[in-house]
């Protein structure tokens, strides 16, 4: 895991358009998020914060910040478990109240064209943090100011952070968000993806209660 140190706040982002979209997933689940984009986040990317459970409450909110995949949150890839979390989350969302950002950074930040050749690189036998260093690229390049640019333009800056993940603390943490707890994520299994989670938790310390191989 990357070391962040205290940095000062990222520049203000703003608000661009806020719009209620109805949500429906393949098993039936329903919500109904309020969907904000934004102008002046420091990516240039079209990063998206959904609201559920009306107007803000006092204290610190349940986050999520999940990262764009498209082989898992739209086709249903089982080679990692992001299809799985997203769904999760909006459940949780739903009923706690909270915001999730979907957040560009495909393949931890390297792009579509470049996780799926890292997929086949782990073919070969990598797993997926030496099939992204194969590459070229870091294992995890995923930078989360643009996320708090997002909190911060909506007036969050306090948080409980629904993650498995201890950069994202560290990095939330160093750009002036306060994450007062951590939230577990399921852990969720299948026979495609126990190598992936593996390397998650023997990597870069996700925190993922796995049975023994």
């Amino acid at each position: 895991m990357t070391n962040h140190i205290a940095m000062p706040a990222p520049p203000r982002g703003e608000v661009r358009t806020e719009v209620e979209i109805p949500l429906r997933f393949a098993d039936g689940f329903e919500a109904v998020a309020r969907v904000s984009t934004f102008h002046d986040l420091v990516d240039g990317a079209d990063h998206l914060l959904l609201t559920f459970g009306g107007p803000a409450t006092p204290g610190a909110p349940l986050v999520r910040l999940h990262s764009e995949c498209l082989t898992g949150d739209v086709f249903g890839s089982q080679r990692c478990d992001c299809g799985p979390q997203l769904r999760e989350a909006v459940e949780l969302l739903a009923e706690a109240g909270g915001a999730l950002l979907y957040l560009r950074q495909e393949g931890r930040g390297i792009g579509l064209y470049a996780k799926l050749d890292a997929y086949a690189l782990q073919d070969r036998g990598m797993d997926t943090y030496e099939a992204n260093a194969a590459l070229g690229h870091g294992e995890d390049e995923r930078d989360y100011t643009a996320a708090a640019q997002m909190l911060h333009a909506v007036g969050i800056r306090r948080i409980r952070l629904l993650t498995n993940n201890p950069d994202k603390v560290a990095q939330l943490e160093s750009l002036g968000v306060t994450v007062e707890d951590t939230v577990p994520t399921g852990v969720h299994l299948t026979p495609a993806n126990a190598r992936y989670l593996r390397a998650k938790r023997d990597r870069t310390g996700h925190l993922l209660d796995l049975p023994a191989a």
